[in-house]
């Protein structure tokens, strides 16, 4: 089983990328999660460019989330709300349908108290326009993060690895039991 991981922040010592890190050595066997690094890549959503021939890093983005069986998604938050880069990629698949009845899982994080709680709603939203599974028990909002890494960015907190854990297994459990591909974009 594959599964897509999504950081919403393109800061490389980013603590959203790290929970994702974490969670690629806490996955169980059998399980391959790879962090999708091209989402700067994205130019500007503009329907005029989704044609026949979309931009040539669309296409990548699009064959990778087709080719993952289940997909998370781990945001920061700015100005209350997701950041646009997320939203951009997200709003290059509302047309092709890659998500449409595929597991997802949808983690915020934050330095603040609330752990990213407007993002993590934001992202929600979105994902439901674009009818994805999210799954449940595979949200997770994470408050004070800065405090739970360390200086490598290693995820510190037992108690957040142990919600990671449980997010993964939700991710895990619904992709086990979901249509494939085809099944779902009929």
């Amino acid at each position: 089983m594959k599964i897509l991981a999504i950081s919403g922040s393109l800061r490389p010592g980013s603590a959203n990328t790290s929970l994702l890190r974490a969670a690629a050595r806490i996955i169980g066997e059998g399980i391959e999660l790879t962090i999708y690094e091209g989402l700067a890549n994205l130019p500007h959503f503009n329907p005029e460019l989704d044609g026949e021939v979309p931009p040539i890093s669309v296409n990548n983005w699009r064959k990778q989330l087709r080719k993952s069986d289940g997909v998370i998604i781990c945001t920061p938050e700015y100005a209350y709300g997701m950041p646009g880069v997320l939203k951009n990629a997200l709003d290059w698949i509302v047309s092709s349908g890659e998500l449409v009845g595929k597991p997802v899982a949808a983690i915020s994080a934050s330095p603040s108290e609330f752990g990213g709680a407007n993002a993590h709603a934001s992202l929600v939203l979105t994902l439901t326009a674009l009818a994805a599974n999210i799954v449940l028990g595979a949200s997770l909002s994470v408050p004070f993060v800065s405090k739970k890494l360390n200086n490598k960015g290693e995820l510190t907190d037992p108690d957040t690895a142990q919600l990671l854990r449980f997010v993964l297994d939700a991710l895990v459990a619904a992709m086990k039991v979901q249509p494939d591909a085809a099944e779902r974009l009929l």
